[in-house]
């Protein structure tokens, strides 16, 4: 089938890679120890479609998160952006539930069959994000500044430091900027 797949120029998109994620639940004490303090929130963004199923797996993901927020405290929003991008939006002191509600989220996401909208997960820090980006199963660091700049030098030191730990992307074109991050 691969064959005919690049005959007719079809692509067969990536499945999302999701167990990295629990790697920066560890990782985040480096952080600190380099004085980028979490900031209690993180984000997952992935890109609705119109369709029943679809708007099923949105109100199954609220009641999921409805009971888990029972559980761990983790408090959630859900925002759509200018380019209709979706947002679920987590707030929660310790940084061990933000990363197990994020692999929740993503995994149910999966469960219904829309691993394909999924897009990053993004997780603050004093000054720096660090942005998990599903298809590749890594992380990269996003220092932005005003004037949509970014601190070029700073995303390369956290490089340097976090790639120990983190399943870190190494081809820098792959750093997408996400401007406009709504936390």
């Amino acid at each position: 089938m691969k064959v005919l797949d690049a005959l007719f120029g079809r692509t067969k998109l990536r499945k999302p890679k999701i167990e990295a994620l629990f790697a920066l639940s560890t990782a985040y004490l480096s952080m600190e120890v380099l004085g980028f303090k979490p900031s209690g929130r993180s984000g997952i963004c992935f890109k609705p479609v119109e369709s029943s199923r679809f708007s099923e797996m949105q109100s199954d993901l609220r009641e999921l998160l409805k009971l888990s927020a029972s559980e761990t405290g983790t408090v959630c929003q859900f925002q759509t952006e200018e380019y209709n991008y979706e947002w679920v939006i987590l707030s929660d002191d310790d940084f061990e539930d933000l990363v197990t509600t994020t692999h929740l989220i993503s995994e149910t996401v999966i469960e219904h069959d829309f691993e394909e909208r999924l897009l990053c997960s993004v997780f603050a820090f004093d000054r720096v994000y660090f942005i998990y980006n599903y298809k590749e199963g890594t992380f990269y660091p996003f220092a932005p500044l005003t004037g949509r700049k970014r601190d070029g030098d700073l995303e390369f030191r956290l490089r340097s430091a976090m790639e120990s730990e983190l399943p870190i992307e190494k081809e820098m074109e792959k750093w997408y900027p996400l401007w406009g991050i709504p936390f």
